[in-house]
């Protein structure tokens, strides 16, 4: 426990000492917000600072740090520097600067960003590539806790019924105002989500679980023997760092009244991630270690561990927030969506009749991912292999952008985006070429591309900037 402890402290440390210096870094100021200056009632509504916390939390969430952390922890305790660091130094960084980014350019979509400050082309592309994400977002994020839900309920109650009882949930918040559904429940999902969390990290101190410690060294403890670059930075998303968290923070960055509320609401959400992350990468770790590290299936370890634990009422206050946090992912995912293509084809928002045009052929099509999901044995793990690598990918993207508007307006404190991007372009690369579902390239080999690749891609960005051929103030 002394390793756990040593981490969980880490993160704490980390939002008040390095969140303090992105904000003052970024310097936010007393300026007008979009949510006060283009107030309308449906997407840019003023919020209390508390809701919007809850709600960027519960919208980032998803199954990432739970499933995501559960499925990371297969890999031992290297899970715990990742969520760590990851989350310190990469995705709570990630996720403010793209909020305020978006703050200071009337609350705009990420493709808009991405446009603004790398050029056309990657708007055109990030406005499909982005909506293709969230789209496979939204039907993964159907059918897990559909499955929960099925084993909580009777009989009659089975899994495709909760899919379409969810469905038209993700149809009706898409389409409302974000203060009417989102604005009012999100907070209590948020609730229990917490609730799980905090009553999983008492029963870990109270059980005091031999976990293993880094004193000991730090093993691969894969059963399948996966290697840890970069299959532990591909699994472990949502808990360190995650491109689809760069889509969500626009959605609130509309209702926020004052730029200094940025720390607390995106470095803040974002830590508070990796604290659930680390929370449940624990768990699992006892867990495989009592149970064995072949057991595949997360909602098991979920159940087994809420239950065994928190007793029913508590495993039922837990699994309930396991649920929420997916489908409340889900419906803002499609919202996300719908306000990509309405910037995209200057489709007004206002009145429900243009949502309803906008909003209908992305469930169609959210409907057919998910049924290929439903068809094929196989076709969940398919989109969730996807739905992970298009999501990191996407973090790259968004980190160059960060790195582009770092170059201009922050000096060499540029090297606080720069670094991470590098990085990522790394595990991303390498992914994509030694994954299964990618090119199947020998490890070595894919290693050693990608870091090339990362290599120029880093020296063509000092060349672009001291060219000024990217966006240029």
């Amino acid at each position: 426990m002394i390793s756990f402890t040593i981490a969980l402290c880490l993160l704490v440390v980390g939002y008040f000492c390095y969140g303090r210096l992105v904000e003052r870094v970024f310097a936010p100021d007393n300026r007008t917000t979009p949510a006060t200056a283009l107030n309308d009632g449906v997407d840019y509504v003023p919020m209390k600072p508390w809701r919007i916390f809850m709600i960027q939390f519960l919208n980032i969430a998803g199954l990432g740090p739970i499933f995501g952390a559960i499925m990371g922890a297969k890999f031992g305790l290297a899970s715990y520097f990742w969520i760590v660091f990851g989350c310190i130094f990469g995705g709570a960084m990630h996720d403010y600067f793209s909020g305020m980014l978006s703050m200071r350019n009337e609350g705009c979509n990420l493709p808009e960003l991405h446009g603004k400050y790398l050029g056309e082309p990657f708007r055109q592309f990030s406005r499909i590539f982005t909506a293709i994400l969230l789209l496979l977002t939204a039907a993964v994020f159907v059918s897990g806790p559909a499955g929960l839900l099925s084993e909580m309920t009777p009989d009659y109650m089975t899994t495709m019924f909760w899919i379409v009882v969810i469905f038209i949930y993700y149809m009706v918040a898409t389409m409302l105002p974000v203060d009417k559904i989102i604005g009012r429940i999100y907070p209590l999902f948020a609730v229990a989500l917490l609730f799980m969390a905090a009553g999983v990290l008492v029963m870990l101190y109270v059980r005091h679980p031999q976990l293993p410690e880094v004193y000991e060294g730090v093993r691969n403890t894969h059963p399948a023997g996966l290697e840890i670059f970069p299959m532990m930075f591909i699994s472990i998303a949502c808990g360190a760092i995650s491109g689809f968290h760069a889509t969500q923070s626009p959605l609130m960055a509309r209702c926020m009244t004052s730029e200094r509320q940025g720390r607390w609401i995106f470095y803040g959400a974002m830590v508070t991630e990796g604290v659930v992350a680390l929370i449940w990468a624990a768990a699992a770790i006892y867990f495989f270690g009592e149970h064995g590290y072949d057991e595949s299936n997360a909602a098991v370890v979920v159940k087994t561990i809420t239950s065994d634990w928190l007793g029913t009422f508590g495993g039922v206050l837990a699994v309930l927030g396991v649920v929420a946090a997916p489908i409340t992912s889900g419906d803002t995912a499609l919202r996300s969506a719908r306000l990509i293509i309405a910037d995209m084809l200057h489709i007004s928002q206002v009145r429900i009749s243009k949502r309803l045009l906008v909003s209908v052929p992305l469930f169609l099509l959210t409907l057919a991912f998910l049924a290929y999901s439903l068809h094929d044995k196989d076709g969940f793990n398919v989109i969730w292999r996807y739905f992970a690598c298009a999501n990191q990918s996407l973090a790259v993207l968004t980190l160059w952008t960060m790195s582009v508007y770092m170059w201009h307006h922050k000096g060499w404190w540029h090297v606080m985006t720069l670094l991470p991007a590098i990085f990522m372009t790394s595990v991303c690369g390498t992914y994509i070429l030694y994954a299964p579902e990618g090119f199947h390239l020998p490890y070595g080999l894919s290693v050693g591309i990608s870091l090339l690749v990362s290599f120029a891609f880093t020296a063509q960005f000092y060349w672009l900037m001291r060219h000024k051929r990217l966006y240029n103030p």
